[in-house]
């Protein structure tokens, strides 16, 4: 069956995050799924469907794109930005009159990361969700995405629009909501996909009530491994629990009717775009490598497409080899150090490698992989801490290792596959705060691989989050000298020594990272601190303005200036680099702390506690914050109220910075007794 061709027609993209192929019930799978199962029944089921990444944002930026990641630019889930220039399907679009909405589930599609070009709303900022160190709702729930895009496209009244429906719930950790939680306790994966069918009815029966008929698309951006090949859940290897992804492309509304098939040619992300295009009559781009599967004829001859995929994070991550690959009809290859390859109409579960009894298709696919011309990515741009946690408390881990060029069998993901489990269960562990058993694991990666840089900053992380900043100080030294320096680790090594009294030292380690016409945000803020630590106010003020050209609206060089004048008795100056850092982001617990200090100065005590006590309910770490809002509340004749902001401060602040402080608020409270 051909889908018809038609100008005046709404698009409806809906991307599911981590939603294996063999999920859905009408794919044979466990969970309960009657909505999608009803729209694969109304339109085409791909069978054969496969992602170019293993990965969030590099997998969505193919499909919105309609190029492999090598292309448009993105590698992984941070330090990598959309190519200039390129189009997506929302420019496009827009161009020929459609209104566009994006409606985003979680935080790795953060407008932030570039992929909001063409859309005339995106939603999908991550901005609410707290101060700098509490991102405690990277996600939301898939009804209140659907909420979103179904108020967005009832205001279209007449326009035809375009909407992109991306819903994150699959995604670990698994918790699906009731009744899903019960009828699948044993199996939560399967609770959360069917808790998606049952959040996305309300999109399709919209789309079917329509008086303008509404090209449906529904797909996963990449699968979940769920244990099979060893892997937990996603990112390391491109087995088809991972990449193989279900794909439904559909007409529903006004002149559509009950007509499935199933589809088993192959069918690859980089085809929606072009199948879009043409079926909205919009010229497809001639150097895109995706194909329309609009009509029959051109399903027919895809069978022997060539599909190329990557899953680059170990190397950025961790600094063991890539992995890249190619699916041809039926046979898959995977270029590692231990190359693989399978025929998946023989060996779908891919366990047996027949690399060494099929050197002539071994061959034929190494060319049909070089034929795609695709270079490793370069080393990533560095991104601002807070996204660095932000992708951290949604399982993701982060370690920028050096990029290299030569690759032993000693870095084949699949020899390294316990160690990456072993890093997801740390961080796992620190996202549920113990952190004292995440440091046990954390210390075990390191005794097999003790150049695995990712792992060693996160276990300094940890050990700084316990007060313990010597053994945070001594990690990053070891991993400094074991491996090659990355400037991550630099920075935050600096980061730690100036906070404890060395600040000349980090001054130094920074000043060539500062230097440097590339240097980051991130590089010269830390070094604008140090400076300022070591009293030099006016180099620590230059680095920071600095920071202003590579991100005018950077809350936290806002907040560090505001710093430097307040210190400078600069009153004004220091308000007013404050109030720019809250127009920046209004949940800046540095500078409703700032503002209080500003508030005392001038002596306006009642003032100072409400932004006081405002910085502490945005950041609990701020101790500082905690500090002076309880001695300030001791001194106003209010110890009721003193008392348990300064219980708290002696609690939870880190002795190792704060032990002065802390015996000195022991000995208030004592005679508060």
């Amino acid at each position: 069956m051909d889908l018809p061709r038609r100008a005046d027609q709404n698009v409806l993209l809906v991307t599911i995050d981590t939603l294996r192929g063999d999920a859905l019930g009408c794919d044979g799978g466990p969970a309960r799924t009657p909505n999608i199962d009803r729209l694969a029944a109304e339109g085409l089921r791909f069978t054969f469907a496969h992602a170019h990444a293993v990965i969030t944002l590099p997998s969505h930026a193919s499909i919105l794109t309609g190029r492999y990641p090598f292309d448009h630019g993105y590698r992984e889930n941070s330090g990598y930005r959309l190519r200039a220039g390129t189009a997506t399907l929302a420019t496009l679009l827009k161009s020929h009159g459609f209104a566009t909405g994006a409606f985003i589930g979680a935080f790795p599609l953060d407008a932030r990361f570039g992929l909001t070009p063409g859309f005339d709303e995106y939603d999908g900022r991550f901005d609410e969700t707290g101060g700098r160190t509490a991102f405690t709702l990277p996600e939301r729930p898939a009804t209140a995405v659907v909420d979103r895009a179904l108020a967005w496209m009832r205001a279209q009244d007449r326009r035809r629009w375009f909407a992109w429906v991306h819903v994150f719930d699959p995604h670990a950790p698994y918790r699906p909501p009731a009744p899903f939680d019960a009828e699948y306790a044993s199996r939560p994966y399967y609770g959360e996909v069917a808790a998606v069918d049952r959040a996305l009815a309300p999109l399709f029966d919209f789309a079917r009530s329509s008086s303008r008929p509404t090209l449906v698309i529904l797909t996963g951006d990449l699968g979940e491994a769920l244990g099979d090949h060893g892997e937990s859940t996603q990112g390391l290897f491109a087995y088809e629990p991972t990449l193989h992804v279900p794909l439904i492309v559909t007409e529903l509304g006004a002149g559509a009717g009950e007509r499935g098939e199933t589809v088993t040619t192959p069918a690859r992300h980089v085809d929606i775009l072009p199948t879009i295009l043409d079926a909205v009559e919009i010229d497809v781009p001639g150097d895109l490598p995706g194909h329309s599967l609009r009509r029959a004829v051109d399903r027919a001859g895809g069978g022997d497409r060539a599909s190329y995929f990557e899953a680059m994070a170990s190397m950025l991550e961790f600094g063991w080899a890539p992995l890249r690959g190619v699916v041809a009809g039926r046979d898959k290859y995977i270029d590692v150090p231990i190359p693989e390859l399978y025929d998946l109409a023989t060996d779908p579960d891919e366990m047996t490698n027949a690399i060494d009894r099929a050197p002539d298709r071994q061959r034929g696919l190494e060319a049909r992989l070089a034929d795609f011309h695709a270079p490793l990515p370069g080393a990533p741009q560095r991104e601002d801490p807070d996204v660095i946690a932000r992708l951290r408390a949604l399982g993701y881990v982060s370690g920028a290792a050096p990029v290299s060029r030569r690759y032993t069998e000693r870095d084949d993901p699949k020899r390294l596959v316990t160690l990456d489990r072993l890093l997801h269960d740390s961080v796992a562990l620190d996202t549920e705060g113990s952190v004292a058993d995440a440091i046990k694991l954390y210390e075990q990666v390191l005794a097999e691989r003790p150049d695995m840089m990712s792992a060693s900053r996160h276990l300094a992380f940890d050990y700084w989050q316990l007060g313990d900043a010597g053994k945070a100080v001594a990690v990053l030294r070891t991993a400094l000298k074991a491996g090659t320096p990355t400037t991550g680790a630099q920075v935050q090594l600096a980061t730690y020594l100036a906070e404890t009294a060395h600040a000349d030292e980090a001054r130094q380690m920074l000043a060539p990272l500062a230097s440097r016409d590339d240097a980051d945000l991130e590089t010269l803020n830390a070094f604008g601190i140090a400076s300022a630590r070591a009293g030099r106010p006016a180099e620590a003020l230059a680095a920071f303005r600095r920071s202003l050209t590579v991100d005018p609206r950077n809350a936290m060089s806002h907040e560090n200036i505001g710093t430097i004048e307040l210190q400078a008795g600069h009153l004004d100056a220091a308000r007013a680099a404050f109030e720019r850092a809250l127009q920046s982001n209004a949940d800046s617990s540095q500078a409703h702390a700032g503002l209080a200090m500003i508030a005392l100065k001038r002596g306006d005590r009642d003032a100072a506690i409400v932004d006081w006590r405002r910085a502490v309910d945005l950041d609990p770490t701020n101790y500082d914050a905690l500090y002076d809002l309880g001695l300030q509340l001791l001194r106003a004749g209010r110890p009721a109220e003193a008392r348990p902001y300064l219980d708290r401060f002696v609690s939870t602040a880190p002795r190792s910075l704060y032990g002065r402080d802390i015996e000195e608020i022991r000995a208030v409270l004592t005679r508060l007794r």
